[in-house]
């Protein structure tokens, strides 16, 4: 495992990663605001989505926002989908998109989800390249990789794919590599309001010497994203308003600074200079 040098190591370092730029025009210019006005330090970039040329277009315009590939084999929505860049395979439903959900549950079955799919490893790879080198094409400082609504779990080897391919493409920052621990919400999170005071919960709970990543999806609360949802998740719109409104709030920013909070970048980790 790699350390840290010795005068950082009583440093909180904390990883704030705004998830799935490019499925929607509102995250888009969310995630760009709260990384231009806010608290966010990596931003993970989906490719097979309707927004992807305008993310690419906004990450290029800011080369110094630390950028990842959100590496997509779902699409979740029930009124927006998304297909493969490389066409209908063993990864897709019926109707050529990818299926909805990596795991069956009790709204979507066995017929809606990746894993109860008879799908072939090579396809998952070959899509997996095409959405690696797409990005790279238009967003040249991409960093690292990410997999949205962790398919890597789906199976041993798709994860050490996915692994093999980021080493293979030069953008293998493992977070493991680093003793980075995830921390979510310590508190209710429905409202803006009761994220921002789970959100400093949270902050308040960090201890010295550690590395933290905390994830999530800001957006705005518009009529596009308002016709964004699946059976379970019902509130996207308000939901990732909130997270807009947290990581750019004032005492949050307040309590970062008081409590001496790092904020750092995946490329930050690996001291990768800027493009």
């Amino acid at each position: 495992m790699l350390t840290l040098p010795s005068c950082a190591q009583k440093d909180i370092k904390l990883i704030v990663r705004g998830d799935d730029m490019g499925f929607s025009h509102a995250a888009n210019h969310a995630i760009l605001e709260t990384w231009k006005n806010g608290v966010m330090t990596s931003v993970e970039v989906m490719v097979p989505v309707p927004w992807f040329p305008e993310a690419a277009k906004l990450c290029r315009e800011n080369p110094e926002m630390d950028a990842g590939v959100h590496l997509a084999l779902t699409s979740e929505w029930d009124n927006l989908k998304w297909r493969p860049l490389t066409g209908k395979s063993s990864i897709t439903d019926e109707d050529g998109y990818f299926f909805p959900m990596i795991w069956p549950n009790d709204n979507y079955g066995e017929d809606r989800a990746l894993k109860s799919a008879n799908w072939d490893i090579a396809d998952v790879e070959k899509e997996l390249r095409a959405q690696i080198e797409l990005a790279l094409k238009h967003i040249p400082h991409i960093s690292h990789i990410s997999a949205h609504m962790g398919f890597t779990s789906i199976d041993e080897r798709v994860a050490d794919l996915t692994k093999e391919l980021a080493k293979e493409y030069g953008i293998d920052i493992d977070l493991e590599d680093y003793g980075v621990e995830y921390v979510r919400y310590k508190g209710d999170k429905t409202t803006p309001e009761q994220k921002i005071e789970s959100f400093i919960a949270t902050l308040n709970s960090l201890e010295a010497g550690k590395t933290y990543l905390f994830v999530d999806h800001p957006a705005y609360d518009v009529a596009e994203m308002k016709g964004v949802h699946h059976v379970g998740y019902e509130n996207v719109s308000l939901d990732r308003e909130g997270v807009t409104q947290c990581w750019t709030n004032e005492e949050v920013k307040k309590v970062i600074k008081e409590r001496g909070i790092k904020l750092v970048s995946y490329k930050d980790l690996a001291n990768k200079p800027a493009n």
